[in-house]
């Protein structure tokens, strides 16, 4: 699987996306992520990659000229089965789309900036748009990273245990239920007797019993799309 993902500040990504999982990812050739400086496509001497919105308002937008650029190259090299654009206006990255998103093949992403850019970019090339939250960020750099991150994980053979994924929150539209490792007992507190029992069977209906209680207390939200089979 391959992510390009075009931003002004470049530099952001690389930390988050050369390390743990996604390190391994790239080593086994399962996952590549090529990052792309947009003022490496804007012209002049300062390499402006912003300007002035029209009608006034604070804030500059990102120029239209230097993503287009950008973009064409791309695709002149490879088709790309989405165009995403990280934005707080759009879908609200969950489980279900990572799943989606994980079984593509190759993925552009453009880092928002500044107030954000051009209509014109959305219009002519994005394909979606990814939120992952419902506040704002510097810039698209982070969620891109995040995206990345949680997509990356499900391409069969990232992971050491491929059937952990699986067993994550979410992904049966619950939350995860409590886990437990050695010692046994640690400041008084015991494991539940259950995990200890060796029956899978019992094991099982307990972790599921505990995800339903959990999700019901902690997230009312996804526990009532539960209930009504969203």
């Amino acid at each position: 699987m391959r992510f390009d993902i075009i931003s002004v500040l470049p530099e952001l990504l690389e930390s988050p996306l050369n390390h743990s999982i996604m390190k391994r990812a790239k080593d086994k050739g399962l996952l590549e992520v090529y990052l792309h400086n947009l003022r490496d496509y804007a012209p002049g001497k300062h390499r402006q990659v912003d300007d002035y919105q029209f009608g006034g308002g604070a804030g500059m937008v990102m120029k239209p000229e230097p993503i287009s650029d950008c973009i064409e190259h791309l695709m002149a090299e490879r088709s790309y089965d989405e165009i995403i654009y990280t934005s707080p206006d759009g879908q609200r990255l969950d489980q279900a789309l990572c799943n989606r998103l994980s079984m593509k093949q190759n993925l552009l992403v453009l880092c928002g900036h500044y107030k954000g850019v051009d209509e014109r970019i959305r219009q002519k090339y994005v394909t979606m748009e990814i939120s992952i939250g419902d506040y704002v960020l510097s810039g698209g750099e982070l969620a891109a990273a995040v995206l990345v991150d949680s997509v990356g994980r499900l391409i069969p053979g990232v992971l050491n245990d491929e059937t952990s994924a699986l067993f994550d929150s979410f992904q049966d539209n619950l939350l995860a239920p409590p886990v437990y490792t050695r010692p046994a007992v640690w400041e008084g507190m015991s494991v539940p007797e259950i995990l200890l029992s060796g029956n899978d069977k019992l094991i099982d209906e307990w972790r599921h019993e505990q995800s339903l209680a959990r999700t019901r207390e902690r997230r009312p939200d996804i526990w009532e799309k539960y209930v009504g089979g969203d």
